[in-house]
């Protein structure tokens, strides 16, 4: 796992190629395999590979979601909030669990945050997505994730770590 970690990054330019039926399952079933609070899992995922709609998402927000338009697949992360009220952590972690399954699997990934951002014309980016997505009131989204085959990566993108960041037992008290 620290590998892939260590190899990760966010990956905003894709081979115009699509992603097999087999694998948009296997990011699919890693999203379901979540952790969750209380295992409520109240997240629900759209899978977009309609090129029109993935032009609209690319709207999205103000700044930050135009590389959307060249991703071959987008999986909106949203939630029911009703359901659990640590909802935005879970989809969170549901997120980030796509992210290295698409890694894992040889593709790259970027994630569009959605709550709390404006689009250009200074609307609500949830508000915009739900409208676009047909999504329910009682559900929020959380990201949009951009999904695809990467037209190039670094070579190296590990960072050395901070270890000024880790503390042991108390705060300050540096490892």
């Amino acid at each position: 796992m620290i590998d892939l970690l260590r190899k990760r990054m966010s990956i905003r330019s894709y081979l115009a190629k699509g992603i097999e039926d087999t694998i948009v399952k296997t990011l699919l079933e890693a999203a379901m395999l979540s952790p969750s609070s209380r295992d409520i899992k109240p997240w629900e995922f759209i899978v977009v590979d309609d090129k029109k709609i993935i032009q609209q998402l690319a709207l999205s927000k103000e700044h930050g979601s135009e590389f959307l338009r060249d991703a071959p697949l987008v999986i909106a992360v949203i939630a029911n909030v009703e359901a659990s009220d640590v909802w935005i952590e879970d989809c969170s972690i549901a997120s980030i669990i796509i992210q290295l399954e698409a890694e894992s699997l040889g593709l790259g990934s970027c994630w569009v945050q959605i709550r709390c951002r404006e689009t250009k014309n200074k609307e609500k980016s949830e508000d915009y997505v739900k409208k676009v997505l047909n999504i329910p009131l009682q559900y929020s989204v959380e990201s949009l994730i951009g999904i695809g085959y990467p037209k190039e990566r670094k070579k190296d993108n590990s960072k050395p770590v901070e270890w000024e960041k880790c503390s042991c037992n108390t705060f300050g008290n540096r490892i």
